[in-house]
C-alpha cells in the first residue's frame, strides 16, 4: 500500500493521464470524467473489465496488466490508488521521470475546481447516500457533476458530468483523504471506527470527522443515531448543523419505518409531515433517505419535492442487488464487508425474503480487519444468516498474516452445524447451492472478487428456465 502524500503541488494543466488501477469502480469514474474533459486517457488494472472495456469504447488506452511499457511517453499526470504496491513498475517509472504522481482523491480535488461540493462521508452507507442524493437531484430538476464509488443502478455509471455547480462526491476517509476536498456540504451517515492502520488510534479517526465537518462552508448533515456521529457532533464548532435520524431531537426526524417489503416511513421537519417508500429494503436505506433529505433541505429544496425524489432511487450495483434465480433460489450480492454494513445487508434480505431462508457467502476483507473483527464477523452471521459459507481472506493491499484465514470466521460460530469453510470457490458455490430450497436467497458478502463466484453459483442451482 502506498500512503498518499495529499500535500504535493497539483498540475496546472492537464492533457494527458495515465491511471494505474483504472478498472476500479472510483478510478473508471475519474477516467470517464477526464475524458469528458477532452483529456487524453490511458490506464492499466491487473484484470479485464466491462468498466475498462467501456473507457476503450470512449477512446481510452488501456492494458490487462502492470507493466513499464503502458505508460505513455507523454503523460502530464500519474493517478493511483492505495491499493497499489509501492514496486507497481508503472508507478515506480513515473516517479523516475519526475512525472507528477498524485492520489485518485487529488485528481477528483482538480476535476471539482472552484465547485459547490456536497461531500458524503462516514463508515458506511457512503455509496448509497450518493446515489440518493444524485438521483434526487437529477428528478428535481438540477444536473450536478458526481463521482461515486458505485455505479447508480437506474443511470449506469458511477460518475458523470452535469452542467451545474453542483458536484457531489463520495468522499473516502479511509486515509483521511476527505479532508482534501473544498466543502460546502458535508454529510456523515456514522463514525464507527475503522481503518485505524491509518488513523492509529480511535480519537484520531474521530477528530478526523471534526475538522472535516467544521471545514464545511454551507452545512453539516450528520446522524442523530450513530454513537460515533452523536460524539463528533457535540465537538464541532460550526454554526449550521442538520441532524437526521430517529431520535427525538433529530432536525429531520424519521419514524413509522415499515421494513416489510420495500421500506416505507414518515419524516418530520419544522412541523411538516410527509410519508414516503423506498425501492429498496432495509431500515438502514431509511435512514439514507433521511440524510439525503436532510443535505437537499440544505441545498435550499422544500420537504415533500426532496423526498419524492429521493424515492425515485433504485439501488446501486453491488448493494442487494439480483443476480439472478435458478430452481426458485434468487442469488444476490452485496458489497457489505464491515460487521455493520453485514448486519445491515442481511436484516434487509431478512425483510423480503419471506418463509425462505438465507444463505450467506461471505469473503471477509483484508487480513487486519479480519484478525481484529472475525468474533463480530461470526456473531452477526450466525444471528442474520440461516447458514453460513466463508470463502478465505480477500486480502487487498496486505500481505498474508500467518494464521488468519476465513477458518478464523467459521471457527467462533457457537453453532458449528450453520456454517463451513469452504476456501475452494467451485466447492463453496456447490455447496451453497447443495442446502438452498426453493424460496431461499444466496447472497454474496464483501467488497473483494466474491461477485465473480455468483456465475459459479447459478450454475450449480441448474438449468435457466424459461
Amino acid at each position: 500500500m502506498i500512503r498518499p502524500d495529499l500535500s504535493l503541488p497539483l498540475p496546472s494543466d492537464i492533457t494527458a493521464a495515465h491511471f494505474i488501477g483504472i478498472g476500479g469502480s472510483g478510478m473508471s469514474g475519474l477516467a470517464g470524467m477526464f475524458l469528458d474533459r477532452g483529456i487524453r486517457v490511458s490506464g492499466s488494472d491487473r484484470s479485464d473489465s466491462s468498466t475498462m472495456r467501456a473507457l476503450a469504447a470512449r477512446g481510452a488506452d488501456v492494458h490487462v496488466g502492470h507493466d513499464a511499457a503502458n505508460l505513455p511517453d507523454e503523460v502530464d499526470a500519474v493517478v493511483f490508488t492505495g491499493a497499489i504496491w509501492p514496486e507497481n513498475p508503472e508507478y515506480l517509472l513515473a516517479k523516475e521521470r519526475g512525472v507528477p504522481v498524485i492520489h485518485r482523491s487529488q485528481a477528483l480535488h482538480w476535476l471539482v475546481g472552484g465547485r459547490r461540493l456536497v461531500s458524503v462521508a462516514g463508515a458506511h452507507g457512503k455509496t448509497t447516500s450518493t446515489g440518493m442524493i444524485v438521483t434526487a437531484l437529477r428528478a428535481i430538476g438540477a444536473d450536478p457533476t458526481f463521482v461515486n464509488g458505485g455505479v447508480i443502478a437506474s443511470l449506469g455509471v458511477s460518475s458523470g458530468t452535469g452542467s451545474d455547480d453542483l458536484f457531489v462526491i463520495e468522499a473516502d476517509e479511509s486515509d483521511g483523504s476527505f479532508l482534501l476536498y473544498d466543502t460546502a456540504v458535508a454529510l456523515i451517515t456514522n463514525v464507527d471506527p475503522d481503518h485505524l492502520d491509518h488513523w492509529g488510534s480511535r480519537e484520531a479517526f474521530y477528530d478526523g470527522f471534526v475538522r472535516f465537518a467544521d471545514a464545511a462552508s454551507q452545512a453539516v448533515v450528520i446522524s442523530s443515531d450513530d454513537l460515533g456521529a452523536r460524539e463528533v457532533a457535540a465537538s464541532l464548532t460550526h454554526d449550521n448543523v442538520v441532524s437526521f435520524g430517529t431520535s427525538p431531537d433529530a432536525d429531520v426526524r424519521i419514524d413509522d419505518i415499515v421494513t416489510e417489503g420495500p421500506v416505507s416511513f414518515t419524516i418530520h421537519h419544522r412541523g411538516q409531515t410527509v410519508s414516503g417508500a423506498l425501492a429498496v429494503p432495509g431500515a438502514h436505506n431509511a435512514i439514507n433517505a433521511a440524510g439525503a433529505v436532510a443535505v437537499l433541505l440544505t441545498l435550499g429544496y422544500e420537504l415533500e419535492p426532496a423526498l419524492r425524489a429521493v424515492e425515485e432511487f433504485g439501488g446501486t450495483v453491488r448493494r442487494f442487488e439480483l443476480h439472478g434465480m435458478r430452481a426458485g433460489v434468487a442469488v444476490y450480492d452485496d458489497y457489505a464487508h464491515h460487521p455493520t454494513e453485514v448486519d445491515a445487508a442481511l436484516s434487509a434480505a431478512r425483510t423480503v425474503v419471506g418463509e425462505g431462508r438465507i444463505i450467506a457467502l461471505h469473503q471477509p476483507h483484508t487480513y487486519s480487519r479480519t484478525q481484529a473483527m472475525y468474533r463480530e464477523f461470526a456473531e452477526i452471521l450466525e444471528s442474520r444468516a440461516d447458514q453460513t459459507v466463508v470463502l478465505d481472506v480477500y486480502g487487498a493491499r496486505e500481505d498474508p498474516v500467518p494464521g488468519v484465514t476465513g477458518a478464523l470466521v467459521s471457527g467462533a460460530f457457537v453453532d458449528q452445524d450453520r456454517v463451513r469453510f469452504v476456501a475452494d470457490w467451485q466447492q463453496a458455490a456447490e455447496y451453497a447451492a447443495s442446502i438452498a430450497q426453493p424460496g431461499d436467497y444466496v447472497i454474496t458478502l464483501g467488497c473483494g472478487d466474491v461477485y465473480r463466484i455468483i456465475p459459479q453459483v447459478l450454475d450449480a442451482l441448474g438449468p435457466e428456465q424459461d
